[in-house]
């Protein structure tokens, strides 16, 4: 039976990887296809990508290899024949679910090891790609725009001697107000050796240039002539085009919390959090010292500023023998000013308070940042576990629902597995988007899914141990009878 198991894992991993692979190719296909990159980039694409997918199909891998297992143990019988032997369900699973942890332990490995390294070469392979030029490909008919700068028309085309007939090139290169029109009858494009430049050959044509005021100061013009027209037999044109897949340095991701393992993102959460800490203390201690304390700096803390000045207005108040700190009424001197000195109050006031908004929205923004950092960092480390929590709660759902449906094969586990993962999948995504924007805790919304499946698991286990015929409709129909007559007796 493991044996079983562990060929239908490896077989289901397969097609999960292969299923999961073809979501994500679809994703980053703009940035693949017209790129002219060669098999090897590519080949090291898909292979960066099936390590980014294998953490997610593991779960799903595990839910449909133990439905098909017990499933088929349950449609040949020999699930009851263990049982009438003596051998309960839990016994039979026991090495399946050691299996299982070692699968939730290389699960956590992979997550936490191999998967920071090749999320830094798969995503800066990405970034590389979606800088390069697109493969020269002018087609016939319509504009092409792939050289920036450069719109070019070509009427007719003859591949196999790289002609390019009844050319017309917009210029741009140097601003839309010094645009330069070329028409040609016909031109060649040649791409250099090392791949950084275009040299356009153009044979029987003619230019229109603009002139800035500049031009026409040093060519002698008048304002009356705006533009420059010049005929030609033939013109070559260098154009900077870089072919080449020039990529990035992989250390400009290395504070990403992609590329860290668990220890690396606890020292990350620890550090950014102390100097959040200590950023918003020195914001609140500059707010009051500035706007509440008379706008004075001392090297006294606050609280010692405001027990200070207190005692010092109560003995100012008692030498008078007056009680006016305790009934002192501010509205009475608002009050006694005049119209003028009121408007110029009020004006004052609301400049300070717009300012005081403004500083504090900048304080927030720059506390957010640091926020932000924090939560991406707590949901990834919360991932590394979650997802290898899965593959266990996904074996204690897959296998007892196929020792109770007793259906092996493709079809039931497929469908049954297919509709759970999308399950899983809607909560866990749910979850993380909750813990993103930071609308619940990041350990309440990585483990959503888990606090969700975990009881189905449950559930599911004690009713197959207990043989309970959870799906057979005589079970339900006798569960209804009660409802039933009492909807005929109020009929009657």
């Amino acid at each position: 039976m493991l044996r079983n198991f562990l060929s239908l894992f490896v077989l289901t991993l397969v097609i999960c990887v292969f299923i999961l692979l073809m979501q994500f190719v679809w994703l980053h296909v703009r940035d693949l296809v017209g790129k002219g990159v060669g098999l090897r980039v590519l080949a090291e694409f898909f292979v960066y990508a099936v390590a980014s997918v294998v953490p997610l199909a593991l779960p799903l891998a595990v839910l449909l290899s133990s439905l098909m297992t017990f499933g088929n143990l349950g449609e040949q019988v020999e699930l009851t024949a263990m049982k009438a032997a003596g051998v309960s369900l839990f016994r039979i699973m026991r090495p399946l679910v050691v299996a299982v942890m070692v699968i939730c332990a290389g699960a956590f490995y992979f997550s936490n090891n191999i998967l920071p390294i090749t999320q830094v070469k798969l995503w800066t392979l990405i970034f590389s790609l979606r800088q390069k030029s697109p493969e020269l490909d002018i087609p016939e008919g319509e504009f092409y725009d792939g050289i920036s700068g450069y719109h070019i028309y070509v009427r007719q085309k003859a591949p196999k001697r790289g002609m390019l007939y009844n050319m017309m090139i917009y210029d741009y290169s140097k601003g839309f107000r010094d645009a330069t029109v070329m028409l040609a009858d016909s031109g060649k494009i040649v791409v250099s050796d090392d791949k950084h430049y275009l040299m356009l050959h153009l044979y029987s044509g003619e230019s229109f240039e603009n002139l800035s005021q500049k031009q026409q100061r040093a060519t002698g013009t008048t304002k009356s002539i705006p533009y420059r027209r010049e005929s030609f037999a033939e013109k070559q044109i260098l154009i900077d085009f870089d072919s080449d897949l020039n990529r990035y340095d992989e250390s400009l991701l290395a504070d990403q919390h992609v590329s860290k393992n668990t220890w690396q993102l606890l020292h990350s959460i620890d550090s950014v959090h102390a100097i959040s800490v200590e950023k918003g203390n020195e914001q609140s201690q500059q707010m009051i010292e500035s706007r509440y304390l008379g706008r004075e700096r001392h090297t006294l803390t606050v609280n010692e500023q405001i027990v200070e000045k207190r005692a010092q207005l109560i003995a100012e108040a008692e030498a008078e023998g007056s009680d006016w700190l305790r009934n002192y009424n501010p509205d009475s001197l608002f009050a006694s000013l005049t119209y003028a000195q009121r408007e110029r109050v009020l004006s004052v006031a609301l400049e300070r308070a717009r300012a005081q908004r403004d500083q504090i929205d900048y304080n927030a923004v720059v506390l957010d940042d640091y926020q932000r950092y924090i939560r991406k960092h707590e949901v990834e480390l919360h991932r590394k576990f979650t997802l290898a929590f899965a593959c266990l709660i996904f074996f204690f759902i897959g296998a007892p629902f196929g020792a109770i449906i007793r259906k092996g094969g493709l079809g039931t586990p497929v469908i049954i597995s297919v509709v759970m993962f999308i399950f899983y999948y809607i909560i866990d995504n749910t979850g993380y988007k909750m813990a993103r924007e930071a609308l619940w805790p990041c350990w309440a919304g990585m483990w959503l899914s888990s606090f969700v499946l975990l009881p189905i698991g449950i559930f599911l286990t004690y009713k197959a141990a207990t043989d309970s015929s959870l799906f057979n409709p005589e079970a339900w129909g006798k569960l209804l009878e009660p409802i039933k007559r009492k909807l005929k007796i109020n009929d009657n």
